[in-house]
Formats: C-alpha cells, sequence, structure tokens
C-alpha cells in the first residue's frame, strides 16, 4: 500500500508551475464540492442510504487506508460541503444544474493549468489522484512535507 508521501510526491511532480498550483487550489476544492453535490442527487437508494451516500462512504473508506489525519481532514471538508449544500439548495433550484455548471468550470480551469504546466493531469496515471488531489491542495496547511 502506497504511503500519503509517496502520492503527495507523485501528484506534485505534475504541479510545478506557479499558476497550475493557483488553479488547482481554487478549483480542486469545487471539483469536489460539484461531485459531493451531484453524488447526492442520486436518488436511487440502497436500502436505508443512497447510492450517492454509499459512494461518498467507499471514498471516506480510501482515505481511511491513508491514515486518520487523510481521512478526519476529508470528512472535515465533506461536513462543510454538506452544509454549503443544504443552505444553496434552499436558494439555487435545481441545485443539479449549478453543480453541473461549477464542475465544468472548474475542470476547464484543471486543464487550463495543466496546459500551463506542459504535462499531462495525473489521473490520467491512476484514477486514485482524482482521490488525492483534495489532500494535496491542503498538504501546506495540514501536512509537514518535503514536496
Amino acid at each position: 500500500m502506497r504511503t500519503l508521501e509517496s502520492w503527495f510526491a507523485e501528484y506534485s511532480e505534475g504541479h510545478q508551475n506557479p499558476q497550475n498550483r493557483i488553479i488547482h487550489k481554487i478549483c480542486v476544492p469545487v471539483i469536489f464540492f460539484t461531485v459531493v453535490g451531484l453524488l447526492l442527487q442520486i436518488p436511487v437508494q440502497m436500502g436505508p442510504i443512497r447510492l450517492g451516500e454509499l459512494l461518498i462512504a467507499c471514498a471516506l473508506g480510501w482515505y481511511a487506508t491513508l491514515g486518520a489525519k487523510p481521512f478526519v481532514i476529508m470528512l472535515g471538508q465533506l461536513a462543510i460541503s454538506y452544509v454549503l449544500l443544504y443552505f444553496l439548495g434552499h436558494f439555487v433550484q435545481p441545485l443539479w444544474l449549478l453543480l453541473v455548471i461549477l464542475f465544468v468550470i472548474a475542470w476547464i480551469g484543471q486543464f487550463y493549468g495543466h496546459k500551463l504546466e506542459g504535462k499531462r493531469p495525473s489521473f490520467l496515471k491512476d484514477l486514485q489522484f482524482l482521490f488525492i488531489g483534495p489532500l494535496w491542495v491542503l498538504k501546506d496547511v495540514f501536512f509537514r512535507t518535503q514536496q
């Protein structure tokens, strides 16, 4: 099993350009937020929970394999997303449409950042990097690393 440090090191290799780093620190949280919101919009029930909630729980399980700190950080991001989605849902209808628009804009930003970087996005090599991105943008705040 890979360590969080090795994930960060490899992810950082493709994110050296200062402008790309800034773009990621803006767009990755937006993508995380919109994905959570869109997953919660899935109306399929799986027993007592919805499919989207089950998928989010699986993602949290993956973060738990990286350690307690990454798990708690992502649980916090998830809680913030839930609260924002709850309040936003009272003012924006249909919420899913706003989430899709924000998702697309954030991904355009991501790809522009990688154009500046001159490197392909990390997730094209390994889809698990889609889970590392939200932690990586917070690494300077919560983690002591050499990257």
